[in-house]
């Protein structure tokens, strides 16, 4: 078995045609059928299976894939440390994060890195928390910063960076402001702002309703922090949210920040690496500067439009 083989099994489950294989890999289509008749005699198995003149894998080569993904993902990490140990001043980042610190806390961070290291390529993923957890795992990024509740993965390393606690918020006129004791209750009574299905928030949201036996009469789901706030400003609706994603609105008065009430699972901005993935000089130094960023005074993110 030679890394060869297994980035055809990969390619092959992805493109179904040797012709398009060859291509990629640079080599002649009979070379790339050799390599597969060699594995599946490596193997013992039969691995490739043809289907409408097309190429597929069969239930054994599946199960061969998942662990080439692995195999080629780590070959790949290996070239790139390497090649980019010895330079801060070159090479590509690749991180991902949840839509909160992607928005209200890695701009700053980005324009800081990015002026120190202008010779590095930056890429960033915005995608739900548990998106990117998954991506970290399958070797797609090099960092993931998410907003989270606390979690535990067999091949994830997570340090947490700040907290990031949901609150409850609504306009400064809601009838919500006028009570002295806010109850789990009263939430029932209010149209509500819930998040879409994949956020860190509404299965937080979810959790609260379950553990505090509610259930929402009107509801409206949206996958966009800033539209949901905007909803909330027209003074009918609440929704959770994180303190974070509203830290300007309630210094301009736009929006009132109230505790939710009852208990509620504790959420935290952290860092999260693969644990076998080796950090690159580059991904030290962007958790550093990100350190940084974090100990001075937010920038607060005023909206646009």
């Amino acid at each position: 078995m030679n890394l060869i083989k297994l980035q055809i099994v990969e390619l092959i489950d992805k493109y179904h045609h040797m012709t398009s294989v060859a291509e990629i890999l640079g080599i002649k289509q009979p070379t790339v059928t050799f390599h597969m008749k060699s594995l599946e005699e490596e193997m013992g198995v039969r691995l490739f299976e043809s289907r409408s003149g097309k190429t597929f894998l069969t239930e054994a080569g599946q199960a061969l894939l998942h662990y080439t993904v692995k195999i080629n993902a780590l070959t790949q990490e290996a070239r790139r440390v390497v090649k980019e140990y010895d330079s801060l001043y070159r090479g590509t980042l690749h991180i991902g994060a949840s839509y909160v610190p992607a928005t209200y806390l890695l701009p700053a961070m980005l324009h800081t890195f990015s002026q120190e290291f202008p010779g590095i390529r930056m890429l960033l993923s915005v995608k739900p928390a548990p998106v990117i957890r998954e991506m970290v795992i399958r070797h797609q990024l090099d960092l993931g910063i998410i907003s989270s509740e606390p979690f535990v993965g067999s091949v994830l390393h997570a340090e947490t960076l700040c907290e990031d606690d949901l609150v409850l918020i609504c306009s400064p006129q809601h009838r919500l402001t006028q009570k002295e004791s806010l109850l789990p209750e009263d939430i029932a009574q209010v149209p509500f702002a819930l998040h879409g299905d994949e956020s860190s928030t509404r299965r937080l949201t979810n959790h609260w309703l379950v553990q505090h036996d509610i259930r929402l009469r009107s509801t409206v789901e949206m996958d966009s922090l800033e539209a949901i706030k905007q909803l909330v400003l027209l003074g009918g609706h609440i929704s959770f949210m994180s303190r974070m994603a509203v830290q300007w609105e309630e210094q301009q008065g736009l929006i009132q920040v109230l505790p939710i009430p009852g208990e509620q699972a504790p959420r935290h901005i952290y860092t999260v690496h693969n644990k076998d993935r080796h950090p690159s000089v580059q991904v030290n130094r962007f958790i550093e500067v990100l350190q940084e960023v974090m100990n001075t005074p937010p920038l607060l993110h005023q909206p646009i439009g």
